[in-house]
């Protein structure tokens, strides 16, 4: 660690990996309830679990996002966080908003908005903790004078979600209006903006783990940034085609969303030709492991899988089924958590005393699991889904019945989130067996200088 405010982002990763294990917690609980009898369908109905697992799932994202910054920023800017204050007391309000938000839910107090289900004091709260991060980032970069073009893209990624949350703010009385906009925050951030922070976070860790020429890499970054305004924005519309709005949405939305996995297809080819160009001197190997994992496992789960089912011909049979949880759970791992799970075991040895720099073998096993568990997971999602498109939407079975002939995918589903939860928690496990530590690395290599023509 060369400054000292870099360990903030310890503790914004420590709350990352305890909302990551109490949202595995509430998918497994959700995954069983298939299976039935369900001891606890007045308690904590299918319903509740599921939105505390897929609104923990963006609360940990989120916040792996905002500590892997607060590590970043830093040191491409080479100066201390401009306030380590601000930092703890936005982490303080962020964990205190995903806290209450979880209870609220279990009491059925949210807006029935899918994914965006906070109540609006709960949104209150996100927006107050995104304008402390960007201040404190935007003022740590303008006093040091030094802006790379990483820093660049993940600001724009950054103040991107930040603007496109305003959409839901809004309430509407129409629930057809309520699902349109909501697309507007979600898609635009999942499969938009959140691409630029992945790319940001990508190409950081490739400049450092493999040696590569930050040039190329920051050009590969402007291609990936002209795709998503691309390929993502107008990809919205694939979102469009069930909701009741205007014939045209069909095409343009089939066509976008074809081109959305080349951002992906980018970031894949970039990675490969970073590791081509370097020596593969660094060695933090299980970080490589991660990084290189998830621009792998982005082009399977979200350029493939997504593609398989976005098409307008294909969708209208697969649109609410579970090949779209195939295509989510592959899609959503792979961009966003491997890549906060990679900036966390590129951190760690720097944040923790004594942690071996090249990985422990609990950190490998728990790579290995929860690649596994996802490959796992997804084909059983995506037998089940196929399954069940038949049965309902072709031969025209009721729901019930088509969810009876398909209950051994969902034992295999079951199965093998169980070998992703063993590898999570080995993780998690890992994470917290070494103390953090708070002083800075006097003897630790500094990067070469960026040349004056790649800082902007």
């Amino acid at each position: 660690m060369r400054y000292k405010s870099q360990s903030v982002a310890y503790w914004y990763f420590a709350v990352a990996m305890v909302l990551f294990g109490l949202q595995l917690v509430f998918g497994l609980l959700s995954a069983t309830k298939y299976l039935g009898p369900d001891p606890l369908l007045n308690i904590l109905p299918f319903d509740v679990t599921k939105v505390i697992h897929t609104n923990l799932l963006i609360v940990w994202v989120l916040t792996g996002f905002m500590g892997a910054t607060y590590w970043m920023v830093p040191d491409e800017s080479r100066t201390e966080l401009h306030s380590t204050k601000l930092a703890y007391i936005q982490l303080v309000l962020w964990t205190l908003m995903g806290v209450t938000a979880v209870i609220g839910y279990l009491f059925g107090y949210g807006t029935g908005n899918k994914l965006l289900e906070q109540p609006l004091p709960h949104k209150i709260v996100i927006v107050i903790c995104m304008l402390i991060f960007l201040y404190n980032i935007g003022m740590t970069i303008k006093k040091s004078g030094r802006f790379t073009t990483t820093e660049g893209v993940l600001l724009l990624g950054l103040v991107s979600s930040a603007v496109l949350f305003f959409p839901a703010l809004l309430h509407y009385e129409n629930y057809t209006v309520s699902i349109f906009y909501r697309w507007w925050t979600i898609h635009l951030w999942v499969e938009g903006v959140w691409m630029m922070i992945m790319g940001a976070f990508l190409a950081y860790l490739l400049i450092r783990l493999s040696g590569a020429d930050r040039e190329v890499l920051e050009k590969w970054l402007y291609v990936i940034v002209g795709l998503v305004f691309i390929a993502g924005i107008l990809g919205t519309a694939h979102h469009y085609y069930w909701v009741g709005v205007p014939y045209y949405w069909l095409p343009i939305g089939g066509f976008f969303s074809a081109l959305e996995p080349l951002a992906i297809v980018g970031m894949a080819i970039y990675a490969y030709s970073a590791m081509r160009r370097s020596g593969l001197a660094h060695p933090n190997s299980l970080a490589l492991h991660w990084t290189l994992g998830s621009t792998i496992f982005t082009l399977f789960g979200a350029g493939l899988l997504g593609l398989a089912h976005t098409w307008p011909s294909i969708n209208k049979w697969t649109h609410g089924t579970l090949i779209t949880a195939m295509h989510g759970h592959a899609a959503f791992y792979g961009a966003y958590a491997m890549i906060v799970l990679a900036m966390i075991t590129y951190a760690l040895p720097s944040l923790t005393n004594k942690r071996p720099e090249q990985g422990t073998t609990i950190g490998y096993w728990a790579f290995w699991l929860q690649l596994a568990g996802m490959f796992g997971m997804t084909l059983s999602f995506a037998t089940a889904g196929i399954g069940q498109v038949y049965l309902e939407r072709i031969m025209g079975m009721g729901y019930l019945d088509a969810q009876l002939k398909i209950q051994i995918h969902f034992v295999m589903l079951i199965s093998t989130a169980s070998i992703f939860a063993t590898g999570v928690g080995l993780f998690i496990y890992d994470f917290f067996s070494y103390r953090p530590r708070f002083e800075t690395l006097d003897n630790e290599l500094m990067e070469p200088a960026v040349p004056a023509d790649r800082v902007v």
